[in-house]
């Protein structure tokens, strides 16, 4: 299929110029989040302008003011990337949902264009090391220059990595994304208004705004960034002064954690044997149907016994015996006995054919009743406060490893005996259900009433809406937290959830949202931790190099301090090195153990041989990252 390519300007004028290949939601927001906040030019290759998100990004491409161009391609072969400007591109993201194709179309792009900055989601993690190695191999061997091989980097990101430490956090604890680094780990907490500072608190991320003080990731409304509205960054008058009418977020340390990679089962070995046959279901060999054919087997049996007691004359055990070997057609025949005995074993042949396909059937019936029923571990009678996850496929699957680490209680639900989670559930000895959620009676199997969350991780959006809705009605105080693919459709269930429960804390989530600024943050070169929602907008933590950082270096912490913009965190030593991708943790990079320091007097001046922790707003990386703007006034942090 020749590409059908449509661009406002040629693309040898655009020299920021960044690809997105990928036609789902990721793709979707991705260009949308270059667009709004960085203001990049951005070609998305698609395969079809009306299925799947093709409609949504078209429609960016119509907007006049959008800088999204198209180009509709069957497959990211090297005709599309040759016409998508992959040969002069700065960064290109594959989004495509199989690896194989990310890995095909990554391949072909970096020998096009070695310097091109690679963006790659995959599943595999192990895959994706071994990529990111070969890529900047290639790279390395073009003839870069250092400067140039560092921004030419390849960086595997996983969608479901990225999206599940917010699930996690939001399930658990309500509120509160999580942030990993060094082996520490870190989560944003609301303050009640005028409540104090805790020892664990290290740093002021917002002061949220009135009608969100208590909800900083509701996705119910735009970000507010005026006197009234939520405040990311604040400096210190703004934060003292609306502290006492305002909540704040602030980045908490938390001090307990468990490697997410090293789940451990929760009971030894025997005991969950016992305890799975405990719970085997043995009453299915005893259901109606089962005694009923074999009660009439048996009745046969007896009258075709007395029969033959009066034709012949033998011990009891001969009168029962000779008839059951002939209804199982097991017996020599009576050739040579009287007519009576040669009419019963004909009797007892033909009952034997007309008895045994039901002596069959029900015995077939009750075994695979037995299978299917005992593959379940259903809760204990007295299990409560726990949580109760449902769905586990590919993000339910990350969502149990990580929980699996922690002290939470956790029973599953998952229709699917073949879904990826299901051994995982069993080997991590959590109570599971192989039942479908919304099936009457399965969420009060497992105890939907007595639990304290609800996270709901299927791949259909209604059927995540029913049994939310089914839930709410066993347990009107359950925490939920459910995965929604439609943006609107997730802003507009959280808004009916939230005025329908007012006391009860509703989450909905696209993972494509929670992604993508990690994803966008990767095209443009940033290093990024993590992304903490904050309403519609979100904080970035990233880690930059001092060095050539006329922001930064040779200024005090107190000093770098922007207001809005950017705060640093933690400072360590520059050739204490990161790995470039996030499939190394659950959380997003990780720090080689040389030592960070978080609590980092205001005094401290920056220099070029540090490295630092930032806490930054979307548009406050991009000026850090280019230098757009000069640094304001000093402002005390």
């Amino acid at each position: 299929m020749t590409p059908t390519i449509h661009l406002r300007l040629p693309l040898g004028q655009r020299s920021r110029h960044m690809v997105i290949c990928g036609d789902d939601g990721l793709a979707h927001r991705l260009a949308i989040e270059l667009d709004a906040v960085c203001g990049e030019t951005v070609t998305v290759v698609l395969p079809s302008r009306r299925d799947g998100y093709g409609a949504e990004i078209a429609g960016l491409h119509r907007d006049p003011r959008s800088p999204v161009e198209l180009l509709v391609a069957a497959r990211p072969d090297e005709q599309t990337l040759r016409a998508a400007g992959v040969e002069r591109a700065a960064a290109l993201a594959l989004t495509y949902g199989d690896d194989q194709v990310n890995v095909t179309a990554a391949l072909l792009a970096r020998s096009l264009n070695p310097s091109v900055r690679l963006v790659i989601r995959m599943y595999n993690r192990e895959r994706g090391r071994h990529l990111e190695r070969l890529l900047d191999r290639a790279a390395e061997v073009g003839g870069l220059a250092d400067d140039a091989s560092l921004d030419a980097s390849t960086t595997v990101l996983s969608d479901t990595d990225t999206a599940v430490p917010e699930l996690v956090s939001a399930a658990a604890v309500g509120q509160g994304h999580t942030l990993q680094v060094e082996g520490k780990v870190f989560r944003g907490v609301v303050r009640p208004a005028g409540a104090p500072g805790r020892p664990t608190d290290l740093a002021t991320l917002a002061v949220l705004s009135g009608a969100h003080q208590d909800d900083p990731a509701s996705e119910d409304s735009a970000e507010t960034p005026g006197e009234d509205g939520t405040q990311l960054l604040p400096d210190t008058r703004t934060s003292y002064h609306r502290q006492f009418t305002h909540g704040r977020l602030m980045l908490e340390e938390v001090t307990h954690h468990h490697d997410p990679e090293a789940p451990k089962a929760s009971r030894g070995h025997r005991d969950l044997l016992l305890g799975h046959l405990t719970h085997l279901p043995w009453k299915v060999f005893v259901s109606k149907e089962v005694i009923a054919v074999f009660g009439a087997l048996a009745a046969i049996v007896v009258l075709l016994s007395v029969a033959t007691a009066f034709v012949l004359d033998g011990p009891l055990w001969k009168d029962v015996y000779l008839p059951l070997l002939d209804i199982f057609t097991m017996g020599d025949p009576a050739t040579d006995e009287e007519p009576a005995r040669r009419i019963l074993q004909l009797v007892a042949g033909f009952v034997g054919l007309a008895v045994l396909p039901l002596v069959v059937a029900a015995t077939m019936n009750a075994t695979e009743a037995f299978r299917s029923a005992s593959a379940n571990h259903p809760p204990s009678a007295n299990l409560s406060d726990h949580i109760v996850l449902v769905g586990l496929g590919k993000i339910g699957t990350r969502v149990l490893a990580r929980l699996g680490t922690t002290d939470h209680r956790i029973v599953a639900v998952e229709r699917d005996p073949h879904a990826r989670g299901v051994q995982l559930a069993r080997e991590l000895g959590i109570p599971l259900l192989l039942e479908d959620a919304t099936a009457p009676g399965v969420l009060d199997r497992a105890r939907i009433g007595q639990s304290k969350s609800l996270l709901v991780l299927t791949r259909e959006d209604s059927e995540n809406l029913d049994i939310v809705m089914a839930a709410r009605e066993a347990n009107p105080g359950i925490r939920v937290v459910m995965r929604l693919y439609d943006d609107d459709f997730a802003a507009t269930v959280s808004r009916t959830m939230r005025a329908s429960y007012p006391d009860a804390l509703t989450r909905s989530r696209s993972v494509s949202a929670l992604a993508a600024p990690s994803f966008a943050a990767a095209m443009m070169g940033r290093h990024v931790l993590g992304v903490m929602p904050v309403e519609r907008g979100s904080l970035l933590f990233t880690v930059v190099d001092v060095a050539g950082h006329p922001e930064l270096e040779g200024r005090s912490i107190h000093a770098a301090f922007r207001e809005n913009e950017w705060r640093v965190l933690a400072v360590g030593a520059a050739d204490a090195r990161f790995s470039s991708s996030s499939m190394d943790t659950l959380a997003g990079l990780r720090l080689d153990r040389q030592g960070l320091d978080w609590h980092p007097p205001h005094g401290r001046i920056l220099r070029a041989g540090d490295r630092a922790v930032l806490a930054t707003t979307r548009r406050g990386l991009d000026v850090l990252m280019t230098g757009a703007q000069p640094h304001p006034p000093e402002r005390r942090p």
